[in-house]
């Protein structure tokens, strides 16, 4: 099939191979697919030759469309605003995004919190660090008693401004989940901006010598590994193992468990397979390493998402698009209904694939427990 980058209204960089040290989102370039409809239109296209939609995997597969099982997590995603631009942001934030999470929208979270047995707040962004209400939100999360997690992207922690976040992140032992797509500084660069990596690794050091990641430590931090090019992740328990390895060695740096993530084709990610003309590849290797075993562990079962403005979301990649609960359900924070919700219905689309391509990704990481996996 030809390639789909002349369908798509896209602005060159001069030198396309510093891509990932852009400083504009696509919604500051002006790109058509900073519209969230558009990049639908790209995923559910007719291909040549045909893909099938991901309601039809499940079918060939036995299996029914997804449901929700229960709510143990409630993701909130506080803005679009960051302090880097990574070729991988299925969010499409930046220096340049203003989308910041309201007061009174927070408090509308706390209050769902308050009034339901939702175990986990899962925070992130953007940078959520970087939105006015995250300490309160945390602050007020910590004394419902809930389990908090912050999805930093560690430079946060050298800014100016943001210095004393490890030790708030400490008092409060919010668990951190921190990128960091590989441990070598030219690959981890590539992705995320040149000199993030050295950021990054600091960041990681003041967090260790808070107890971060130490042995017996209740102070959790957790890493994400995202493939820097258009492949899956390999094996997370084998990853897991040379991350220990080569962090410790290089920098003496521990942490406790390292999650890998499929990179979703959505926002700049679907960008940059435009650009390499590597999109069609990539949807047919997404669908060609569809797992069913990895179905029933998929994160949108088990969470509901929540945007800037608080409205409601089967996951935060359903968020970025713009797909919106099924129309029979609560679509504001302000209404929320933990039965109706608990149960629905989930919306589905090609971007699905994603989750449950090779051994499945969540934001907890893999889904399919070793001995189990389907090779990438």
């Amino acid at each position: 099939m030809p390639t789909r980058l002349n369908e798509v209204s896209v602005h060159q960089p001069s030198d396309p191979q510093r891509i990932h040290t852009m400083q504009l989102s696509l919604l500051r370039q002006k790109s058509e697919l900073a519209n969230a409809a558009r990049q639908r239109e790209v995923l559910e296209d007719e291909f040549t030759p045909p893909l099938p939609y991901f309601t039809e995997a499940l079918s060939n597969n036995g299996l029914p469309r997804l449901t929700a099982t229960g709510i143990e997590v409630l993701q909130i995603n506080v803005g679009k605003l960051c302090n880097q631009t990574c070729t991988h942001c299925h969010v499409d934030a930046g220096p340049d995004r203003r989308e910041s999470m309201s007061r009174a929208t927070a408090e509308a979270i706390i209050d769902v919190l308050a009034r339901h047995d939702i175990p986990t707040l899962d925070i992130t962004g953007g940078a959520p660090e970087m939105n006015p209400n995250f300490r309160w939100l945390v602050e007020q999360a910590t004394l419902l008693g809930r389990r908090v997690i912050d999805r930093c992207n560690l430079t946060i922690l050298m800014a100016n401004g943001y210095r004393d976040l490890p030790e708030f992140l400490a008092e409060h032992e919010v668990e951190v989940v921190a990128s960091l797509p590989c441990y070598l500084e030219e690959n981890c660069d590539s992705q995320r901006g040149d000199g993030v990596f050295k950021r990054s690794i600091d960041g990681l050091r003041r967090l260790n010598a808070l107890g971060y990641g130490q042995p017996d430590s209740p102070r959790t931090l957790n890493l994400v590994y995202n493939p820097v090019g258009p492949s899956l992740p390999p094996s997370q328990a084998a990853l897991e193992a040379t991350y220990r390895s080569e962090l410790k060695s290089r920098y003496d740096i521990v942490f406790t468990n390292l999650h890998t993530i499929t990179n979703l084709p959505i926002s700049r990610f679907l960008d940059d397979l435009l650009r390499s003309d590597q999109f069609d590849n990539y949807m047919q290797k997404l669908i060609e390493s569809f797992n069913p075993v990895t179905v029933e562990g998929v994160m949108c079962r088990t969470m509901v998402s929540v945007d800037w403005q608080g409205h409601l979301f089967d996951c935060d990649f359903n968020q970025m698009l713009n797909i919106g609960l099924s129309p029979e359900q609560p679509r504001h924070i302000s209404d929320f209904d933990f039965e109706s919700l608990a149960s629905r219905g989930i919306q589905t689309g090609r971007h699905c694939f994603g989750c449950t391509a090779g051994n499945g990704s969540s934001c907890q990481g893999a889904v399919v427990k070793i001995g189990t996996e389907k090779p990438a």
